[in-house]
């Protein structure tokens, strides 16, 4: 039996009035970054910041729509939400107005709205929807398709948007089947998947391959616990390695190291496995696998790297791993919001007396860059209580998420964790120049309609859920 509740009296006090209060200091901070002398009036609606209140007022709104429906409507309808964003995901593709390179607009009369920033929420709905659902074994090769369906499905569409930031938010949603259950091994390759993507940017092939050898031999040390299968297996590779070099060198057959690296390892590799099978020794064939599959990973980076990115996503990723100097180009952006963040030392400048905000030095500072605009204005001290801020909020959600009577509360809970996890520290990193520039927005703080409303939304439905928490059984 249902227990009845009065929601309000449940209802999580603490995360509305961290919400509110980063709207509240989002606004203010929109109007020193785009501060208008000819319009000094924070309530001018010809200006972003009058902008900015107007959709403010429309979150509150929402807010109150979010509240007044019932809390079932939001599992019943997960799937229809998430079909409808994958329609509107498709639309844009055809009908979309392109800004700034992505197609990932519709406008209407003048106001701009863009689904991909709403297609998160619809994510978020279904995953938790079908993670509730009854008999679904999250480490069976059925769930592992359906997730990566409801998952990438619109990841891939946005990213033919040419909107690889917003795309790459998706992933984040690996932090939920991590809790959820998901095997670390996966969590584990994935880590593997992503080191190995910037070591094959960063090293040269040869040392590629001797890492990979050298890891594949580590791992085999550490499964068999028998130094002598290690020692056997490295010394196969090494004469293997010497009797190749002498030939190319004694031939003049000119051939790449790399090449005879790679020859000396398909030697290697036959012959230690036929005393494997011989001899019953365990593993080999598996570690060979993850060798193999690793070279062949890293040898596919570069040419993915050079035909499936832009250049300007190129540049960034080059630029970032510090293989590109490019400080009037892609690196301006994250240059300028250094030094304004640097300037501000430890008190700031104080409010509208940034010189690299008053004078446009650093781009995109009311959107993609507006935590530069506090370290500015605003110091060490400022940015520390920003940051100090999302943390509560952060862990609030932890709370919230651990304290749910439902799964599909829960999963949506981590859901929304994830997500804003994901905006704030790829947001705040890429101001200081630790993470790469994909252009997404700091939630709550960024100046824009759709990523307000978005994220406004994503919060107040997971409120919603938590104050019904003792109603929701499943």
């Amino acid at each position: 039996m249902r227990r009845r509740v009065n929601i309000w009296s449940d209802f999580d006090w603490v995360t509305v009035g961290v919400y509110f209060l980063l709207v509240l200091i989002g606004w203010i901070n929109i109007y020193a970054a785009v501060f208008n002398e000819d319009h000094q009036s924070i309530f001018d609606f010809s200006q972003r910041y009058g902008k900015q209140l107007v959709w403010i007022s429309a979150a509150l709104v929402i807010i109150i729509l979010v509240f007044s429906l019932d809390v079932n409507v939001y599992s019943f309808f997960a799937y229809v939400v998430y079909g409808l964003m994958i329609f509107l995901l498709l639309a844009v593709l055809i009908f979309g107005r392109e800004v700034h390179g992505a197609r990932s607009w519709f406008e209407m009369g003048g106001v701009r709205l863009q689904p991909s920033e709403f297609a998160k929420i619809a994510t978020a709905l279904a995953l938790a929807r079908y993670l509730s659902s009854y008999n679904v074994q999250i480490n069976t090769f059925k769930s592992y398709w359906r997730i990566a369906l409801i998952v990438l499905l619109p990841s891939l569409l946005i990213l033919l948007q040419n909107d690889t930031g917003s795309a790459l938010v998706y992933f984040a949603f690996i932090f939920v089947l991590y809790r959820e259950g998901l095997s670390e091994s996966i969590l584990l390759f994935g880590f593997f998947i992503i080191v190995l993507f910037v070591l094959a940017l960063v090293l040269e092939k040869i040392i590629l391959i001797f890492l990979s050898i050298f890891v594949a031999l580590i791992i085999f040390w550490i499964l068999n616990k028998k130094l002598k299968n290690f020692i056997i297996a490295l010394l196969i590779f090494t004469f293997s390695v010497l009797i190749l070099y002498a030939l190319n060198y004694f031939l003049n057959l000119d051939l790449p190291t790399y090449y005879i690296e790679l020859i000396a390892l398909g030697i290697s590799s036959i012959t230690y496995a036929y005393l494997a099978f011989k001899n019953k020794i365990k593993h080999v064939i598996l570690l060979l696998m993850f060798l193999y599959g690793a070279i062949i990973f890293t040898f596919s980076v570069d040419y993915f790297f050079h035909n499936f990115l832009e250049p300007h996503q190129q540049k960034r990723i080059n630029t970032l791993l510090g293989l590109e100097s490019d400080p009037l180009g892609i690196g301006y952006n994250v240059n300028q919001s250094k030094i304004a963040i640097g300037s501000g030392g430890f008190a700031g400048k104080g409010f509208l007396r940034g010189t690299q905000t008053k004078f446009d030095f650093v781009p995109e500072q009311s959107t993609d860059f507006i935590f530069c605009t506090i370290g500015e204005e605003w110091g060490f001290i400022g940015t520390s209580a920003i940051v100090s801020l999302f943390l509560v909020l952060l862990f609030r959600l932890i709370i919230i998420a651990e304290r749910q009577k439902s799964t599909f509360s829960r999963v949506y809970a981590y859901g929304v964790l994830s997500i804003l996890f994901f905006h704030i520290t790829i947001n705040i990193g890429m101001t200081i120049g630790l993470m790469p520039v994909i252009g997404i927005p700091l939630p709550f703080f960024s100046y824009g309609g759709s990523s307000l409303w978005s994220f406004t939304v994503l919060l107040f439905i997971l409120l919603r859920l938590d104050a019904s928490r003792f109603e929701l059984l499943r």
